[in-house]
């Protein structure tokens, strides 16, 4: 028998008093008056992030009912899920866009209506994309099954490749983006950076065929282009040099300072490619590279040397 004596649980007339109405006080001071921070000083519905990443999980499995959706599918039963998964995913998609208007800057215009109509009209412009994401997206599957030879199938990629995750929901999210929504397609980026460590801004312009091998630690600005067949490996930065400033010393915003990487380019791991630069249609950039000008195009580019094919 144990002469271990475990201690009392704490009751609650044990609980130590925090001092709790003048540190609520005090926050809300902070929050209210001394350190306000929301958005043009009022109070908002902000997007959430939960329902969010429910949507991108319903839109991935009506584009790809049995791999993201339900594997027992049949014929007769697939057209209805696709039908019933979009009919949710795309109300709760209204509900958070309705939210995400409230973050442009002439926010000051909406009324209930007014604000209810466009986000239905935003979704619904979105809603029409949906086939068009899945057929670059399935342009992306197969340059992913003809650029990795470990990969076995197509089925492979879509359920174990983080790559392929991370370019389906920032093709989702640039979708939005385009359609003038800034917000939702930055916490969409940031859901599938925090599930596959790639960090891919919804801004970016990327053409059909992109594979990203491997995936850990790459990142993309938000102005970088992209174009067709172009394959990059982890840890790669598609970043900027410096950041332009306006008069009064803040950052401008928008303006072009990431790379442009043309068709048929290779970007070996921990490569970084920084400002306004562009690299030549059928270029391989070498491992570890540190790039800051621009390539002409078919050269090959390596820590010891540069020189062209």
């Amino acid at each position: 028998m144990s002469n271990r004596t475990d201690p009392p649980s704490l009751c609650i007339q044990d609980q130590a008093d925090w001092g709790l109405e003048p540190l609520v006080a005090a926050l809300r001071e902070s929050r209210e008056h001394t350190h306000k921070v929301r958005h043009n000083g009022r109070l908002r519905e902000l997007p959430s992030r939960a329902v969010l990443e429910e949507i991108l999980l319903g839109l991935a499995a009506a584009m790809f009912p049995t791999h993201y959706g339900q594997t027992d599918l049949t014929d007769e039963s697939i057209d209805f899920f696709v039908g019933n998964t979009l009919n949710r995913t795309l109300n709760l998609l209204r509900g958070q866009v309705r939210r995400g208007l409230l973050f442009l800057a002439d926010d000051d215009q909406w009324t209930s209506e007014t604000l209810e109509a466009r986000a239905l009209e935003i979704t619904r412009e979105f809603a029409r994309c949906l086939p068009d994401v899945r057929a670059l997206l399935v342009s992306d599957l197969h340059a992913a099954f003809q650029g990795d030879p470990a990969a076995t199938s197509i089925s492979e990629i879509l359920l174990c490749y983080p790559g392929f995750v991370a370019v389906a929901y920032y093709r989702l999210a640039n979708v939005l983006y385009r359609l003038g929504m800034p917000l939702l397609p930055r916490l969409m980026t940031e859901i599938a950076h925090s599930a596959t460590g790639i960090d891919i801004h919804p801004g970016a312009t990327i053409g059909r065929s992109f594979f990203i091998d491997h995936g850990t630690g790459v990142v993309i600005g938000e102005t970088a282009l992209i174009g067709e067949r172009v394959r990059i490996y982890q840890a790669v930065t598609l970043g900027a040099k410096r950041f332009p400033a306006n008069d009064d010393g803040s950052l401008q915003k928008g303006a072009a300072r990431h790379p442009v990487v043309e068709d048929d380019v290779v970007i070996y791991a921990g490569a970084t490619v920084l400002g306004r630069v562009t690299i030549g249609r059928g270029s391989t950039i070498g491992g570890n590279v540190w790039l800051t000008q621009s390539v002409a195009p078919n050269s090959s580019i390596t820590q010891a040397k540069m020189c062209n094919d």
